[in-house]
């Protein structure tokens, strides 16, 4: 059955379980090819590396999401943008992927969004959260946490860190969230041109060579 919006607060929770089933356990966030190379080895590089995705992919995130949110007829330019700040073909077919599956997912919880894919992943976190009645705010703070939340979950399974070691790292990257997801929220109104647009040039070169590995645990 339908769950219809009732109370923001547990609506942000629903869509922020990393329990919906929206594909997000599929992807590393990029952290398989860093333990790969021997980057992110133990809790200490884990949490530099979570810090550094936040700043980067996570702000344009939180940026794209909130947008999408306060204005989900600009989708098309939106993926527009996220497209000329993805150069790695390999990160924006993830990102459509994982925006697939969330607008499926999206589209059981809240009939009345009826927005069609493909869409990139922070976009269709924004029309999701458009549809269960969020203001940008919010939806940016789905897509900051996400952002670092994906990866930790990944780091558990790929170097059998200990999990509650992983969620204080998650908990003290709690108040950089928020900057993040306030931050997008200030902007949310901005042209699609003045939306952040900072880059991760490891992150992509590191995506071009997972996709081509013939065994991987993560599609990303």
């Amino acid at each position: 059955m339908p769950v219809p919006p009732t109370d923001p607060l547990t609506t942000l929770l629903v869509l922020a379980d990393s329990r919906l089933p929206a594909g997000g356990h599929a992807h590393s966030g990029g952290l398989e090819p860093a333990v790969a190379a021997g980057r992110v080895t133990d809790l200490p590089s884990l949490a530099g590396f979570l810090r550094g995705r936040l700043a980067t992919a996570g702000r344009i995130q939180a940026a794209f999401a909130a947008a999408g949110c306060a204005h989900p007829g600009r989708a098309t330019a939106l993926n527009r943008g996220l497209d000329a700040r993805t150069p790695s073909p390999a990160q924006r077919r993830a990102s459509y992927a994982q925006g697939r599956a969330l607008l499926r997912a999206g589209r059981a919880l809240y009939p009345g969004l009826t927005t069609p894919p493909p869409h990139h992943h922070p976009v269709a976190v924004g029309l999701v959260a458009a549809a269960a009645g969020l203001p940008p705010g919010q939806a940016a703070a789905i897509a900051a946490y996400g952002a670092v939340s994906g990866p930790a979950s990944a780091a558990v399974r790929l170097l059998g860190l200990d999990p509650y070691g992983v969620h204080g790292l998650l908990a003290a990257l709690a108040p950089e969230c928020d900057a993040v997801a306030a931050e997008a929220a200030a902007d949310a109104d901005a042209p699609v041109a003045d939306l952040p647009a900072g880059s991760a040039p490891l992150l992509d070169l590191s995506a071009e060579l997972h996709a081509d590995w013939e065994v991987r645990l993560f599609a990303s």
